[in-house]
């Protein structure tokens, strides 16, 4: 396995994807050029806090119905709203055409860990970048927690919410033959 400095493996965004008004909701991120299934479409960046500090800056009710924070493993939230980069703006799809990817750290240093979507299938540039968000809340998902969390990716298997019913297995996959 080959490792590459962040440099060659994240070629610059601009290139091959850009946020700008979506159908799906408010902005969302487009290809710029054809990508391949299993590339590497971009890091997704921001401030690296703990949970704890998470729940100081938004509350832990999940009532908001909005967030940038992504779960980067058992110690640290990335959070997209400081920091972030354009990997925030990507929408939730129910069939989504990316998958988020946990990278861990080489040197076990969790704070290294980090958050790569990666194409699932082949994107045609102008396409909508979409992963399945598979938000997990503490508190039960009743139907108004539902009603805050709604998806609108219109696809056809659409559950009509961001939220999982059940916790997804932790910890992530450590990934780093992402094709640039």
């Amino acid at each position: 396995m080959m490792m590459l400095p962040i440099h060659s493996r994240f070629p610059p965004m601009t290139q091959r994807i850009r946020a700008r008004r979506s159908p799906i909701h408010g902005r969302g991120v487009f290809a710029l050029a054809d990508l391949a299934k299993g590339d590497c479409v971009v890091r997704y960046r921001g401030e690296l806090i703990s949970h704890a500090q998470a729940d100081e800056r938004y509350g832990d009710d999940g009532e908001s119905g909005h967030t940038f924070l992504f779960t980067l493993n058992e110690q640290y939230v990335v959070d997209g709203n400081r920091r972030g980069n354009v990997a925030r703006w990507i929408n939730h799809s129910c069939m989504p055409n990316c998958q988020a990817v946990i990278e861990i750290s080489a040197g076990g240093d969790p704070r290294r860990d980090r958050i790569l979507i990666e194409a699932v299938r082949d994107i045609a540039a102008g396409e909508e970048i979409t992963y399945d968000y598979g938000i997990v809340l503490a508190v039960p998902h009743t139907a108004a927690m539902k009603r805050l969390w709604p998806c609108h990716c219109g696809a056809a298997r659409c559950t009509g919410t961001l939220l999982k019913r059940r916790r997804r297995t932790e910890g992530g996959h450590a990934r780093v033959e992402c094709k640039m």
